[in-house]
């Protein structure tokens, strides 16, 4: 892999604490920094879409995310993506011909110390180059297939279905 595209959505991974409002809002997407402080052997690109808690993120949303993907002229796509409806997402993209796309996120805020969202993301890039054409879902140091896997809420991790 040469290229990779990351498209951003949104969700925990981006998500940063005001103490003024003690309230989390999304902020700008943290991929981009962690990939150069990492110092990746593969030129990217990152395109913000959308700065949503997937709780909110719609159907025209996600026919958002579908198209912009859809343009890229690059095989391997990384989406950043909340959990919440991350399933739901890539269920969505299925069908889109000649590209590898993996979405992933956070459990816990990038900014934060012990996030998962390094771990997740080293798992996405890491699958993305080594997977045949498809979506798939890199959560919790597992690759899904999003027919197969959801988010166990109570326990806060993916699991089979």
């Amino acid at each position: 892999m040469q290229q990779l595209t990351i498209v951003t959505t949104g969700g925990t991974i981006d998500k940063v604490y005001f103490d003024d409002k003690s309230d989390y809002q999304i902020g700008s997407p943290q991929i981009g920094d962690i990939l150069q402080q990492l110092g990746v052997a593969f030129r990217f690109d990152v395109i913000p879409i959308l700065r949503k808690d997937s709780l909110h993120v719609t159907d025209e949303d996600r026919a958002l995310i579908r198209s912009t993907i859809e343009a890229q002229p690059h095989r391997h796509v990384l989406v950043t993506h909340g959990t919440d409806t991350m399933v739901e997402t890539a269920r969505v993209l299925a069908g889109i011909p000649g590209k590898v796309i993996v979405l992933t996120g956070a459990l816990n805020p990038a900014r934060f110390q012990g996030s998962d969202a390094v771990f997740n993301i080293g798992c996405a890039v890491g699958a993305v180059q080594t997977l045949d054409d498809g979506v798939y879902i890199a959560m919790n140091g597992r690759v899904w297939d999003p027919a197969k896997v959801r988010k166990n809420r109570d326990a806060n991790r993916f699991e089979a279905i």
